[in-house]
């Protein structure tokens, strides 16, 4: 199965205020979630059911898994310092 993986708008406007050099770090990670949701290394997050995080490098990818539609929303992409706030 393949999933479709969208931004939300505030994940969108994150990732584009990013510098280019980890905006390429971080696409390939984004893409395999597409085919793997649920990747070695990320971890399902407390608080608000069905959120899971990946941690590359000092930044942090922020989804939730919509199984039944097939669809990754990436909620928010951020530095770690900022990404839980």
């Amino acid at each position: 199965m393949v999933y479709t993986v969208e931004f939300a708008p505030r994940a969108a406007r994150d990732f584009r205020k990013l510098p280019a050099e980890v905006r390429r770090r971080l696409s390939p990670h984004i893409d395999r979630l597409a085919r793997n949701p649920r990747p070695h290394g990320s971890s399902k997050m407390s608080g608000p059911e069905g959120f899971y995080r990946i941690r590359v490098g000092y930044y942090r990818i922020i989804y939730c898994i919509e199984d039944d539609r097939l669809v990754i929303l990436v909620v928010r992409i951020a530095h770690r310092r900022e990404a839980y706030r």
